[in-house]
């Protein structure tokens, strides 16, 4: 007895051959990838290669280098990249050397200047710094003279030989121009350290630190400073 729910071979309705089917899956494929957007591709079946594998085929796999591990060792390959090098060959590599690191310098030190953060002395790192900076170069101060005063300072200290009257005088008179540009630094910093309260709330540096920063900042001739002035003497910040 036949069960109504199987069909018998070869009457209409049976499965297709395996060949039908999968001509028509590989048919799909094609259209399927016709008609993907604009800019996509069909997957390629299979993994991407590693680049190891690819230096490899091509030969051109790069050689592992292994650091020196002591100073000796270091000196040792030193030599024996000297040994086999020519007179001429050595020099160029040095010269070569030592514009490549002039280079670097000049960079790093034309970075510095502008205030690349990246670049800047962990002395002048930090927002609050910058802050510092951008409110004592935009402003003149007393101290500003602090270096042309040291330097007259010692002159008279020169002079003193020959005119002791003259020196002892004028050395008082210096004497008091000191102690006014001690209590402005004073004032300066506990200026910088309000305000900075009132921007920064989370400050990193302590009071003293900024504020001595303030003031050595405020005391140097403004082309001798570092990193250079961001902005002009009036602006506000």
């Amino acid at each position: 007895m036949k069960n109504p729910f199987k069909k018998d071979a070869g009457t209409p309705g049976d499965a297709e051959p395996a060949d039908a089917i999968d001509t028509t899956d590989a048919l799909t494929d094609l259209d399927g990838a016709d008609s993907l957007p604009k800019g996509q591709t069909a997957k390629k079946g299979r993994p991407t290669p590693k680049r190891n594998d690819v230096e490899r085929s091509a030969g051109t796999r790069r050689a592992h280098y292994d650091a020196p591990l002591t100073p000796k060792e270091a000196r040792e390959r030193r030599k024996a990249e000297k040994a086999s090098m020519t007179k001429e060959e050595f020099r160029d590599k040095k010269r070569r050397q030592r514009e490549e690191a002039a280079a670097a310098r000049r960079k790093a030190n034309e970075r510095m200047m502008a205030g690349d953060p990246n670049y800047l002395l962990p002395r002048d790192q930090g927002k609050e710094k910058l802050f510092v900076r951008n409110y004592v170069d935009s402003r003149r101060f007393m101290m500003n003279m602090f270096l042309p005063i040291a330097l007259i300072v010692v002159l008279i200290m020169i002079i003193g030989m020959t005119a002791p009257a003259i020196a002892n005088l004028v050395s008082l008179v210096m004497l008091f121009v000191i102690v006014l540009l001690v209590i402005e630094g004073f004032f300066l910093g506990r200026k910088v350290n309000k305000l900075v309260d009132e921007r920064f709330p989370d400050r990193a540096f302590g009071r003293w630190t900024l504020g001595f920063y303030a003031f050595t900042r405020a005391t140097m001739i403004r082309r001798m400073r570092t990193p250079a002035p961001q902005v002009n003497i009036g602006d506000q910040v």
